[in-house]
């Protein structure tokens, strides 16, 4: 079982950054490779980045690639998200997730365990 909590959304205006945490709870969490997901009301949730259980492969979706930037440091059993150059189409509730597997996915349906999420407001 792992629990997975966000952290570090807020508001911010164009071309800020901000870092979100995923705190993880459980000893096999390094087994786990971790996704950042967000979803805007009325829309599906869509992959954002993700990041293998060692955290030497990462992965990101065309639309943040160059601006966003995951890490993990398993001794803390967290993850991160740094974004920058943030723009208003990046607003959303940002959702970090676990999957039972070497390798993310982008299919949110093969994610195991979700947090509760973390709103990220990107004002013009």
């Amino acid at each position: 079982q792992v629990q997975l909590v966000e952290s570090g959304g807020g508001l911010v205006q164009a071309g800020g950054s901000l870092r979100l945490s995923c705190a993880a709870s459980g000893r096999t969490f390094s087994r786990y490779a971790m996704g950042w997901f967000r979803q805007v009301p009325g829309k599906e949730r869509e992959f954002v980045a993700g990041i293998s259980w060692s955290g030497g492969r990462t992965y990101y979706a065309d639309s943040v690639k160059g601006r966003f930037t995951i890490s993990r440091d398993n001794a803390k059993i967290t993850v991160y998200l740094q974004m920058n150059s943030l723009k208003p189409e990046d607003t959303a509730v940002y959702y970090c997730a676990a999957d039972r597997a070497v390798v993310p996915e982008t299919d949110p349906r093969i994610y195991d365990y979700w947090g509760q999420g973390t709103q990220v407001t990107v004002s013009s």
